[in-house]
């Protein structure tokens, strides 16, 4: 794509979105950030701007209708997008009988039903801009059965087939899907109430990856024509491979 792209990042508050925003930069003229923290994204912003950015900033909880129905419609006021990283998630940790049904609900709904949606809502605009990419964030644990993250690692299966069934679909548009499984990742994700009891400290530190690792790694296999399920980090990829 010759000209500078528009990027829509969800979930682009802090960790992997964030850092999404801070690498596609030089890629992009405008960018649309959405999430649920404000003063967040507003930082965020600020430092797009300061490299001479438009920035659009969404603050919306994506679990509801109302949420999804505004990103949309600023798709349809702000694009073409030509790139979505489909960033925002979140995991609950605990028994599938024991953890609040509705907040499982609400991840299957992020992780699933927003990802639809959005997804459907940027590929016309793709195809008649002749072309995009699509980042879905999935999961190594996408890739084994996971005692007390049972919803969450079927969500982000999901993700996977999903992706790759898409891939066939537009791939004569240009449109380039990945799923992008990390692994353990340095990043607020484990320190939610929803992880309350997870030990961070029994996985071995060698196991861990930055931000900045997980997506230099993402972005380098999209414009490589890597893979559309795309394992970050050495040690993930011979752990799926082993299993």
């Amino acid at each position: 794509m010759g000209e500078k792209a528009i990027a829509l990042v969800t979930g682009a508050s802090s960790g992997l979105g964030a850092e999404f925003c801070r690498q596609l930069a030089p890629r992009c003229r405008k960018m649309i950030l959405v999430g649920r923290r404000r003063e967040l994204l507003d930082e965020v912003a600020a430092s797009l701007q300061a490299q001479g950015l438009e920035t659009v900033v969404i603050a919306e909880d994506l679990t509801t209708e109302l949420g999804v129905t505004e990103v949309v419609e600023k798709i349809r006021q702000q694009g073409p997008v030509t790139i979505l990283v489909n960033n925002a998630g979140f995991g609950t940790y605990g028994s599938f009988v024991e953890t609040d049904f509705d907040l499982q609900q609400k991840m299957v709904d992020l992780h699933i039903s927003t990802t639809l949606r959005l997804t459907r809502a940027v590929i016309p605009f793709m195809k008649e801009a002749g072309g995009g990419a699509i980042i879905n964030l999935s999961s190594l644990g996408a890739f084994f059965h996971m005692k007390d993250c049972a919803v969450y690692g079927a969500s982000k299966l999901f993700l996977n087939s999903f992706s790759e069934s898409l891939q066939q679909e537009v791939a004569s548009d240009n449109i380039r899907l990945q799923a992008l499984c990390p692994g353990f990742t340095h990043t607020d994700f484990h320190g939610r109430d929803e992880f309350t009891g997870f030990d961070k400290s029994a996985t071995p530190e060698s196991m861990w990856m930055s931000v900045d690792a997980v997506v230099s790694e993402s972005l380098q296999a999209l414009d490589d024509g890597g893979p559309v399920v795309f394992v970050a980090g050495e040690n993930n990829r011979a752990l799926v491979q082993s299993n």
